[in-house]
């Protein structure tokens, strides 16, 4: 194995992207989240694209999704569902519901989704009321001091075999020692540590590569 101490991460990063990289529908999602305002938060290009072989590999036929900003890793976990397969996703912002709307529409992905508006606790218990799921694959990717209750919900509404996500476990290694400024990092270190001590779960935590080090963590329902 060699090394080269002239690549960075944003060049790997740009490298795999380069090797399978995003299509119009993808693109359009980037630039209308941008041109709208978003945040710069939604997942890489790359993730997307893991978010889409893990729905894939899952035989994922139901998702919920929790956080759905522009639509980008909608539209990706959406196109891994087979004919007949749905997924919700829980948004609180308004604004950014209607751009993710725009952009699944332009993917030709709407019978497929829906965006649901509201506190993301608030919505998981009329999910919950409302007899609905379980699920077979969930991604967390909202406030991240929400996590916990997040993955309890999550639990309630798998089922063996369940595959939970959750984005942005790593924030750049501040999780390994934070501190006590960072209340993110701390709370999603705090996760982390309760998500690896589940005895419902198998789970691992995976770095990604992005302007810095960040992570996906994949766990599996016993």
């Amino acid at each position: 194995m060699s090394d080269n101490p002239q690549i960075n991460l944003t060049t790997i990063d740009d490298y795999i992207q380069s090797l399978v990289p995003p299509d119009d529908a993808l693109l359009h999602a980037l630039k209308t989240s941008e041109e709208n305002g978003l945040p710069h938060i939604n997942v890489s290009p790359n993730q997307g694209r893991l978010l889409y072989l893990l729905a894939r590999l899952s035989g994922a036929k139901s998702i919920l999704e929790i956080g759905t900003l522009g639509g980008f890793s909608t539209i990706n976990l959406a196109r891994a569902l087979p004919d007949g397969g749905k997924l919700i996703s829980l948004e609180y912002s308004p604004k950014h519901a209607a751009v993710a709307q725009a952009n699944i529409d332009y993917a030709g992905l709407s019978d497929k989704v829906e965006i649901r508006i509201g506190s993301g606790l608030d919505l998981l218990s009329q999910i919950a009321a409302n007899g609905e799921g379980p699920f077979d694959l969930f991604f967390i990717d909202a406030d991240k001091e929400n996590n916990p209750n997040y993955l309890d919900w999550s639990l309630k509404l798998s089922h063996p075999g369940s595959v939970i996500l959750t984005d942005n476990v790593i924030r750049g290694g501040s999780v390994i020692n934070p501190s006590p400024d960072d209340p993110t990092a701390q709370a999603v270190s705090k996760y982390n540590r309760a998500l690896a001590a589940n005895p419902r779960l198998e789970s691992i935590f995976l770095p990604l590569a992005r302007e810095s080090i960040d992570g996906l963590s994949i766990s599996i329902v016993k």
